[in-house]
C-alpha cells in the first residue's frame, strides 16, 4: 500500500503533492507513474519507491526459496490467509477455501486469491503485468527508486538499470540496507537516515 501522501506548500503558497510507496506499494506507485506518463504530473510533483519489488516475478520467486520460504513466506501466509477467509465470509463463493488454505507459498496464494480477484489469468500473468519495471522508461516526473543490493526479497539482478528507465528516474542502490532497514550509526544504530534522505529528495521537487 502507499505508505503516505504528504501535502506541502512552497514559498508561493501553491499546494504540492508528494507520494512515497514502501515495498509493494512502491511498485504500484511506480507502475502508475509509468502508465500515466505526462498526465501524472497533474496529480503529484514527485514520487519515491522504497525497497519495492519492481520486478514482481523475480521477487516472488525469491521469497519462495530457501530461508525466505521457511521464515518470511510462513509469516506472510499466517497474516494473509485469515484476511482472505474474512473476505470469503463477506462474499461467499469468491474463491475455493480449501485450495487457499492448502497454499504453501505466495505463488500458490496469488494463483487462488490475488490474481483471479483482480482480473488476471493466474500468478504469472499478475506478476508480469503488475510489475513497474517495464514501464519505468515512460515516467515523466521526478521519481526516486531506492533499493538495497542486499534486500533478501529483491534479487540485485532484477533491479532497474539506468539505461532502462527514463531520465526523470533517480536510482539509489546502496550495497546495504536490507528490506526497509538502512540502520545507521554505532550499535544499536537508528533508522532515521533513510526516511530523512528520501524526504529531502522529495522536497527538492516541490514547485
Amino acid at each position: 500500500m502507499l505508505r503516505k501522501f504528504k501535502r506541502v506548500v512552497d514559498a508561493q503558497s501553491r499546494p504540492g503533492l508528494l507520494a512515497a510507496g514502501v515495498s509493494l506499494g512502491g511498485n504500484a506507485l511506480m507502475r502508475w507513474a509509468g502508465e500515466h506518463g505526462q498526465s501524472a504530473q497533474k496529480v503529484v510533483n514527485a514520487v519515491a519507491s522504497i525497497c519495492s519489488p519492481l520486478d514482481l516475478t523475480a521477487s516472488g520467486h525469491a521469497i519462495g526459496q530457501g530461508f525466505n520460504r521457511q521464515v518470511y513466506t510462513r509469516m506472510f501466509l499466517r497474516s494473509m490467509k485469515p484476511k482472505a477467509m474474512a473476505k470469503l465470509k463477506q462474499f461467499p463463493g469468491l474463491f475455493d477455501a480449501n485450495k487457499l488454505m492448502a497454499t504453501q507459498d505466495l505463488y500458490e496464494f496469488d494463483d487462488v486469491f490475488t490474481a483471479p480477484l483482480h482480473g488476471f489469468k493466474n500468478t504469472d500473468d499478475y506478476w508480469l503485468r503488475a510489475s513497474a519495471l517495464p514501464h519505468m522508461g515512460n515516467i515523466a516526473l521526478p521519481a526516486l527508486a531506492l533499493n538495497a543490493q542486499n534486500d533478501p526479497f529483491i534479487p540485485s539482478s532484477s533491479l532497474p538499470l539506468s539505461e532502462k528507465v527514463s531520465a526523470h528516474v533517480t536510482l539509489w542502490q546502496p550495497d546495504n540496507g536490507g528490506h526497509v532497514g538502512f540502520a545507521s550509526g554505532s550499535w544499536p544504530g537508528h533508522l532515521k537516515a533513510m526516511p530523512e534522505a528520501v524526504g529531502q529528495w522529495l522536497l527538492q521537487h516541490i514547485h
